[in-house]
């Protein structure tokens, strides 16, 4: 059955890009208040808000659930978990458009990898070259935020990974639903221990709540109704963006300036990325069930 397009004005292409700068505009407001909370608890209020949006949406069904239909789903919550904890904690260091581009590094090496053209080295080399320029600018480079940003980004791998099995085991949004629960049960200690009293200020409940909306549930839902007409390998063009959208946010939000050669490697990684996409695809390729949101999650 052909999907019909979207009738949003904005329409898919728009969607999307309301949801990339949403995601980034969410990042930037919560590293804004790092200096009242922890990255930790921020990261837990930020998917309490959208486990609690998605459960009420989706109402998944917990009965006569197989053994390995929980373990995938757990397995897809901890790499929710580990990608949003640790890229909060990379950018908390390093500039949040820095920490988005090495963090994109994962999910770009899984594509390539699933590739069967050798000439999509290039594409390796492209982004190990964007790699190569952040490194020019060293003070702006903190080694553990790096790594963190490394950590976020293999995780984010492994969330593309387990977003397929949970898929094909839980029906609709209730994968992702179950999903954010674990996730968000999984911070809980970690965040109250981190935060302490300043967690139940009730601003920064509110502004928790505002954070988990932008990066979460507004990215969602403008996902959902833009892959009903727009193909895949089009949406992973376009999430291919997410670098530079964070650049901009981190910019306007935190006036968070790069230097040249900074702006020239996210150009490098977002051009390898687009590349690894248009590779991967097919030219028959239809619109699929969007089961869990791949772009939206990591920031």
């Amino acid at each position: 059955m052909t999907s019909r397009p979207s009738r949003s004005l904005l329409g898919p292409v728009g969607l999307v890009l309301v949801g990339i700068l949403s995601v980034q505009l969410g990042a930037a407001i919560a590293k804004g208040l790092f200096g009242e909370i922890s990255p930790t608890a921020m990261v837990w209020l930020r998917l309490v808000t959208s486990a609690l949006v998605l459960a009420a949406v989706a109402r998944p069904r917990f009965a006569g659930r197989s053994r390995r239909d929980w373990l995938v789903v757990v397995g897809f919550g901890l790499s929710l978990a580990t990608m949003n904890w640790a890229i909060y904690q990379s950018f908390s260091r390093i500039p949040l458009g820095i920490a988005v581009t090495i963090e994109f590094i994962g999910p770009l090496t899984l594509a390539v990898l699933g590739s069967r053209h050798a000439r999509d080295v290039v594409w390796v080399l492209l982004a190990g070259l964007g790699v190569v320029l952040l490194g020019f600018e060293r003070a702006d480079l903190d080694v553990l935020g790096v790594a963190y940003a490394l950590l976020a980004g293999a995780a984010w791998a492994a969330y593309i990974l387990l977003s397929a099995s949970t898929g094909r085991r839980w029906a609709g949004f209730d994968g992702l639903a179950v999903a954010s629960l674990v996730a968000a049960a999984g911070m809980t200690l970690p965040a109250l221990l981190a935060a302490g009293t300043s967690l139940w200020d009730g601003r920064i409940l509110l502004i928790g709540a505002l954070v988990g909306l932008l990066s979460s549930v507004i990215p969602y839902s403008c996902e959902l109704v833009a892959l009903r007409s727009l193909r895949p390998a089009v949406f992973g063009i376009l999430m291919s963006l997410e670098p530079a959208a964070a650049a901009l946010a981190a910019i306007v939000v935190l006036h968070e300036t790069l230097a040249p050669v900074q702006w020239l490697a996210i150009a490098c990684v977002v051009a390898a990325s687009i590349g690894a996409t248009r590779s991967g695809s097919a030219p028959g390729e239809h619109p699929s069930e969007h089961s869990a949101a791949p772009g939206t999650l990591a920031t």
